[in-house]
Formats: C-alpha cells, structure tokens, sequence
C-alpha cells in the first residue's frame, strides 16, 4: 500500500466526460487518486465465493413488490422445500417453516 497520489490515467480529473454523459476512471473508480485501500493492485486479493448465495439471501427481496408478491423466502409460496444432495444421489422434500403452526 502507498500514500494517495494523483491516479496516472485520468490525472486526477477522476474521469471522462463525452457530451452529457461522464464516465468514472476505471483505474481509480472515480476517485482521481490512487493509494491506501484505494490500490489498484491491491484489488481481487479476497478468494471468490463458492457459489451464488442461497436464493432468499438474493438481493432481488430487498424490491418490494417482488417480497409483496411472495409470501415465503423459503418455498416461494409452495410450503414445501427441497433439497437434492447430488454426492449421496438423493433428493429429500419437507415441510416449510411458513407451513406449520407456530
């Protein structure tokens, strides 16, 4: 990591503007320097994830019409969920927490 200086591509003027439109530096993000946590080099360090999130942590439920819409993250409105285990070749089917009394 180095001390902020002026980002060598836009030469700090943080971007392009091409008529009414204005498009952020990709080397520096916008910022019109570089350094600190702001490094290019240092970006994509972190491992990428295993795999998409589980479906009711998708960022689509932060809509409000779509969590209107469906009553239940879990089975999306069919009170049953399931899951298919593709290691032992099984598929196993119970009964949504939203289907059974409290």
């Amino acid at each position: 990591m180095t001390d902020p200086i002026t980002c060598p591509e836009c030469q700090g003027q943080k971007g392009e503007r091409l008529g009414h439109l204005f498009l952020a530096c990709q080397f520096c993000g916008g910022l019109g320097w570089v350094g600190g946590e702001h490094e290019p080099a240092e970006r994509g360090k972190e491992p990428p994830p295993d795999g998409p999130p589980p479906a009711w942590e998708h960022k689509v439920w932060s809509e409000p019409y779509i969590s209107a819409q469906l009553c239940c993250r879990y089975c999306l409105g069919a009170r049953r969920v399931t899951h298919v285990d593709k290691e032992a070749g099984t598929m196993s089917s119970a009964s949504c927490v939203c289907a059974t009394p409290p």
